[in-house]
């Protein structure tokens, strides 16, 4: 069983990767696009905030709460930047989360990306 902080490394890696895919897929080239397009999902805030939307839609089970509280708990070495620390941890959580997911279930990574993509949908079609 891997660390809540391995499994947040882990899964910043993956989330990051599907975000790129995603952002590429969209039509995203330049540079700049693609760096704020991606600050969305990647970001401490953007995290945090879908983290409490699953949360509040009751969409995780308790093993999947388990893991987020893993890697919100865990102490990761390092301090928060440009965002609070609470924002911070919740984001690590759902960092682990999706870390958790890469080893052990691809098909649910899958859904809550979608989610997160259903979430944020309106950042793409010209609202927000």
């Amino acid at each position: 069983m891997l660390s809540g902080s391995v499994l947040s490394f882990i899964g910043d890696a993956i989330l990051s990767l599907k975000v790129r895919e995603f952002l590429v897929a969209k039509g995203y080239t330049k540079a700049k696009d693609l760096q704020e397009k991606s600050i969305i999902f990647v970001g401490a805030v953007g995290q945090a905030k879908f983290m409490q939307h699953l949360l509040d839609k009751n969409i995780l089970d308790e093993n999947e709460i388990n893991i987020y509280k893993r890697g919100r708990n865990a102490n990761m070495g390092s301090t928060a930047k440009n965002v609070d620390v609470i924002s911070y941890r919740v984001a690590s959580g759902l960092e682990a989360l999706f870390g958790y997911y890469y080893y052990q279930d691809q098909a649910r990574l899958e859904e809550i990306f979608n989610l997160m993509l259903e979430f944020y949908a309106n950042k793409f079609n010209g609202t927000n």
